[in-house]
């Protein structure tokens, strides 16, 4: 087993609030331990006139809320965790297409174009604080013709993804350019969580092994 990278502050107890396999996978690669609470709650609809970026807040908050009712409600040693990630063509939001069909037609929509994928984070403190952010990547598309895209399609891989792609996955050929957080894509901007949660105190360095 490696050596973890972080540790949690002694008698604190991390939740995911996420049902996310590569949000688990980073909390993973960090050595953290955690423990998963995936509410069952529906995701609130955006406002009108409501940004993208205010909209994916209030999500990952609403998620966070439901899971701390899921564990027993704010603790001084609970530290949790929620985040939800969607694609932005415009104005237009894309969530997870309801069939190949829909899939097929949101990467129409986003072949040769350049969209954003917004994160929105909350993070619920030992104190019963809540914290919010966002953060956005600008991705642009490669022009590809339709028979690749209905190939991807018929992979599977699109029907639980915002925008009907993975970055991380099968999906990685179609992107052209990232700017921004590349793991912001994947659905958690984990530099900027990082600082966060070091510079709270809640997680720091670990000091197990010699570095080489």
């Amino acid at each position: 087993m490696s050596t973890p990278l972080f540790c949690l502050k002694p008698g604190l107890r991390l939740v995911l609030a996420s049902a996310s396999p590569r949000r688990r996978s980073f909390m993973e690669e960090w050595g953290l331990p955690f423990d998963v609470c995936v509410p069952e709650a529906a995701e609130p609809r955006p406002l009108p006139g409501e940004e993208p970026d205010a909209y994916v807040r209030r999500a990952a908050a609403a998620k966070a809320r439901a899971a701390l009712a899921l564990v027993g409600g704010p603790s001084s040693g609970l530290l949790l965790l929620a985040a939800d990630t969607i694609v932005a063509l415009g104005s237009h939001l894309l969530g997870k297409p309801g069939d190949d069909a829909d899939a097929l037609r949101m990467l129409h929509d986003l072949s040769g174009k350049e969209h954003h994928v917004i994160s929105g984070v909350c993070l619920i403190t030992p104190d019963g604080r809540e914290e919010r952010f966002s953060e956005s990547s600008s991705v642009r598309f490669h022009p590809w013709p339709d028979d690749i895209l209905r190939a991807y399609v018929r992979t599977g891989e699109p029907l639980d993804k915002a925008g009907a792609y993975a970055i991380q996955g099968q999906g990685a050929f179609l992107v052209a350019e990232v700017r921004g957080s590349w793991s912001n894509v994947v659905g958690l901007p984990v530099t900027r969580l990082a600082a966060r949660l070091l510079e709270q105190g809640w997680i720091h360095p670990s000091n197990t092994g010699t570095p080489r």
